[in-house]
């Protein structure tokens, strides 16, 4: 397939598309489908059959989670389409009479307020409005042109430069400059080399790359094939946690696609170029986010990470060159083959380029998925786009990047949220998890609430993580039950630096953050505990979050 069969082919689609007078689009992301989408979407097709005018169409996550289940129309006669909240089976015979006349206004969602109006979507410029489940309704949106053309028209060193020029930086975590990243592989002289999308997502209250993968996985697949093009890789995989499987169901479908139109495969668009890409389904072991972990768990061994250097960079997956990279990141890739590396390096801040999807959770009004430019403040994420803390109740805190990530007090709501700022801050970018406690919240429970997660998670490999985090608990949950003593406070500060520094992994190195942060700014709280003046407090935000 060349650009322009891939030109004839989204011309159809969308030609077939503009013929149909209304469109009806049913959130049928997990969250939705949690709330009751599917019998929401049964009742609409039972309603709407037979009619020529209507076409009801399956789609991914449209953001605003707290109120779904979400449907969306679409009509000639109106410049913007109408979105309806909290829709119920038995509203679908209102909808569907709706066509061609005033909107249901009790089931209308206002769609000019902050939580849409300030968003800046690139990785989610497609969820919740093409069919996840359709390579043809992908395609319509411009989706493998940018895979197209690298193959086509671009050596694979221009493919490079491009992400380079883009400053696109890793989306899991680090923030590792993905065209150095990718350039290192490109360099290594090997027989193999592979391409890993790591979507093993374990932060509690995280739900970033699930929401991406159901609700747009040719873009995960197209971002990957262009990758490997340009490092030289002729093999990928996708680690995904076994716990979704709408996603898993989804991306199957989407390789099996693929490879019936050309585009995965061999002598792809008739090209030398060939990519073969396998899922492999992790057990749910948080340490397996971990990139060398990751591998071993790919390979059938123990999921537990390995000393670095080598870097998978250099020897990899069954000690070959091999690149990783999480699904956002990858996502990013055909919109910045499209449009060009300027034009994503112009979106965000001098240091952290182009845009962050985050999961808002815990006691926010607006609970959803979102993606903003980067260097936007804190106090727009919570009050504007999040519509603050429900229930008339106080911000308290907000904690950034999972259990790895640090909790932020009021003082830092104006922070531009960038990977530098946040990290000089005491937090961390993450992969976009992103909790909002309020005054009910008891800090120290939340460090202890982490400190369990993390202790659970550890692999037990090195005796730092695995015995520092058991006993950080205990003297956390000692001190949560007041019979903590200010040696076991002096003692709980000891253990984050020795844990901090002598871990071998990530999930080690990182486990102290949520109590440094807690310990840094709410120092108070751990004192009431110890003095036994506390205030009583509901549980942790972060834990109803992941309820």
């Amino acid at each position: 397939m060349n650009l322009d069969d891939l030109e004839e082919l989204a011309s159809e689609v969308r030609a077939a598309g503009d013929s149909c007078p209304h469109c009806v689009r049913v959130c049928m992301a997990a969250s939705c489908q949690s709330s009751g989408a599917s019998p929401v979407l049964e009742r609409l097709n039972e309603q709407l059959a037979g009619r020529d005018d209507v076409r009801v169409k399956s789609v991914g996550c449209m953001g605003l989670c707290s109120a779904g289940p979400l449907v969306e129309v679409q009509s000639r006669e109106r410049a913007e389409p109408v979105l309806y909240q909290s829709v119920a089976a038995e509203d679908a015979s209102e909808i569907a009479g709706s066509l061609g006349g005033e909107p249901v206004q009790r089931l209308r969602c206002p769609t000019d307020v902050p939580f849409f109006a300030r968003q800046q979507k690139i990785v989610l410029e497609n969820s919740g409005r093409i069919d996840p489940e359709d390579i043809n309704d992908y395609i319509a949106a411009d989706g493998y042109r940018a895979l197209v053309t690298a193959l086509t028209e671009m050596r694979p060193a221009e493919v490079l430069r491009e992400i380079e020029i883009s400053g696109l930086r890793g989306r899991g975590g680090g923030g590792y400059p993905a065209g150095l990243k990718w350039s290192t592989v490109a360099k290594m002289p090997a027989d193999q080399k592979y391409v890993i999308c790591n979507a093993d997502e374990g932060d509690p209250g995280a739900f970033m790359d699930r929401a991406v993968l159901e609700s747009d996985p040719h873009r995960v697949l197209e971002g990957m094939a262009i990758a490997a093009y340009a490092v030289g890789a002729s093999k990928g995989y996708i680690y995904i946690r076994a716990e979704y499987p709408l996603a898993i169901e989804r991306l199957k479908a989407a390789i099996r696609q693929a490879v019936r139109k050309g585009l995965l495969g061999s002598s792809i668009c008739e090209t030398q170029f060939s990519f073969e890409l396998e899922l492999r389904l992790g057990a749910g072991a948080f340490v397996c986010g971990e990139e060398t972990a990751l591998m071993a768990s790919v390979e059938g061994e123990r999921g537990q990470p390995s000393p670095r250097p080598p870097y998978p960079a250099e020897s990899g997956l069954w000690g070959y060159p091999t690149l990783i990279n999480n699904v956002e990141t990858l996502a990013n890739v055909p919109a910045i083959i499209r449009r060009g590396g300027e034009w994503f390096a112009g979106i965000g801040t001098d240091k952290s380029k182009g845009t962050k999807v985050f999961a808002l959770a815990g006691r926010i009004e607006n609970t959803g998925l979102i993606e903003v430019a980067m260097g936007i403040t804190l106090r727009e994420i919570v009050d504007a786009i999040g519509g603050g803390v429900p229930a008339g109740r106080k911000f308290k805190a907000v904690q950034t990047g999972g259990p790895s990530g640090g909790c932020l007090p009021e003082q830092f709501l104006d922070l531009p949220v960038e990977y530098d700022t946040l990290r000089e801050a005491g937090s961390i970018m993450g992969s976009g998890g992103m909790i909002v406690m309020d005054e009910t919240s008891s800090m120290v429970e939340v460090a202890r609430y982490f400190m369990e997660f993390c202790m659970t998670e550890s692999c037990g490999k090195c005796i730092p993580c695995r015995v520092g985090t058991h006993e950080m608990h205990g003297l956390l949950d000692k001190i949560v039950k007041g019979r903590g003593t200010q040696d076991d406070l002096a003692l709980l500060e000891e253990l984050c630096e020795v844990v901090q520094r002598t871990s071998l992994c990530g999930l080690g190195q990182t486990a102290p953050n949520p109590v440094l942060s807690t310990l840094r700014y709410f120092r108070r709280e751990y004192e009431e505990k110890l003095s036994g003046n506390a205030a009583p407090a509901h549980g942790p935000a972060a834990k109803e979050a992941t309820a």
